[in-house]
């Protein structure tokens, strides 16, 4: 079987590349990295997370533009490897760690972060068939497309440090209603929303 060929595309000034097993950078979300360099400058000193990588383009143009460092969890292979050679073409490997594991291992108990993006699959299953180019695994959010951004939810109520900063992307405002409830329960509150062609990105804040 032959290898996977890799194709290559600008985001935000930085050259990606993936393949037919990664989901393909989509423009629109340089608004996600951009909007964590915004809260970057208000923000504590240390790196920025990001779960749910896929080829890193979100989080390695966030750290490009914030010059913080980047901890990164995808639990693809696949994925991994293309942040790993991403990162090195953008000649931010020093700055870059890649955690190659499951959202719910991947971190210790205690580290915190003063920034956190997530790009989770947000598409409900019964609509997967309508992106046959993306990679399933990448795009398929469960019966109401919300089953992996949960866990990120989880995820950043435990490591999101005091006056902390998230940047979760969703594919609507009626998933965004649906997370508040949850939200609240882990002390998360949402802060904005900005809405786009393609999805929705959220900021959530610790709650008072």
């Amino acid at each position: 079987m032959s290898a996977p060929v890799e194709q290559q595309v600008e985001f935000g000034g930085l050259v990606i590349g993936y393949d037919h097993r990664v989901l393909a950078p989509r423009e629109w979300t340089t608004a996600q990295s951009r909007w964590i360099a915004e809260l970057s400058a208000s923000s504590a000193p240390g790196p920025v997370l990001e779960l749910c990588t896929g080829a890193g383009q979100i989080g390695l143009l966030a750290a490009c533009e914030t010059g913080r460092e980047l901890v990164c969890v995808e639990s693809s292979a696949a994925a991994a490897g293309h942040l790993r050679r991403n990162a090195e073409r953008a000649g931010l490997d020093a700055r870059v760690e890649v955690r190659q594991q499951d959202l719910s291992t991947a971190l210790e108990e205690g580290e915190t972060f003063p920034l956190v993006t997530a790009d989770p699959p947000w598409v409900i299953s019964s609509a997967v068939s309508r992106f046959p180019e993306d990679p399933l695994s990448a795009i398929d959010g469960g019966a109401d497309g919300l089953t992996v951004a949960r866990t990120c939810l989880s995820v950043i109520a435990r490591h999101l440090a005091p006056q902390g900063a998230a940047v979760l992307q969703l594919g609507s405002r009626s998933q965004v209603e649906s997370l508040g409830t949850m939200a609240e329960q882990l002390d998360l509150c949402v802060r904005e929303t900005r809405s786009y062609d393609r999805g929705v990105l959220v900021l959530l804040e610790a709650s008072a």
